[in-house]
């Protein structure tokens, strides 16, 4: 298990742009794969995008795909999810996540530590 710790959420117009930051409590963030999930009031938890512990793209949902990347700086322990061209349907609280051994890096289940996320409102 590792702490997360999400930030740089916040309230943005739609058309702007935030970027997230995930990092670890310990220096143990490179042992891991990442995902980004995002949940929003009344609904399921929903993927966004991984990154493998070296840094390969493993997936953006459709819905963001284009307007979103995520990368990790593992010197840095810090994953990131840069969003841009932001709508209101992205508003959401953002989690990241982390897996030693990812099969299926769209499931929430595939992951065993959360961070407590962090909200982003995009106003239209």
């Amino acid at each position: 298990q590792v702490q997360l710790v999400e930030s740089g959420g916040g309230l943005v117009q739609a058309g702007g742009s935030l970027r997230l930051s995930c990092a670890a409590s310990e220096r143990t963030l490179s042992r891991y794969h990442i995902g980004w999930f995002r949940q929003a009031p009344g609904k399921e938890r929903e993927f966004v995008a991984a990154v493998s512990r070296s840094g390969g793209d493993l997936g953006y949902a459709d819905s963001v795909k284009g307007r979103f990347t995520i990368s990790r700086d593992n010197a840095k322990e810090t994953v990131y999810l840069q969003m841009d061209s932001l709508k209101p349907e992205d508003t959401a609280v953002y989690y990241c996540a982390a897996s030693l051994l990812l099969s299926s890096p769209r499931r929430t289940d595939a992951y065993g530590s959360w961070g407590q996320g962090t909200q982003v409102t995009v106003s239209s």
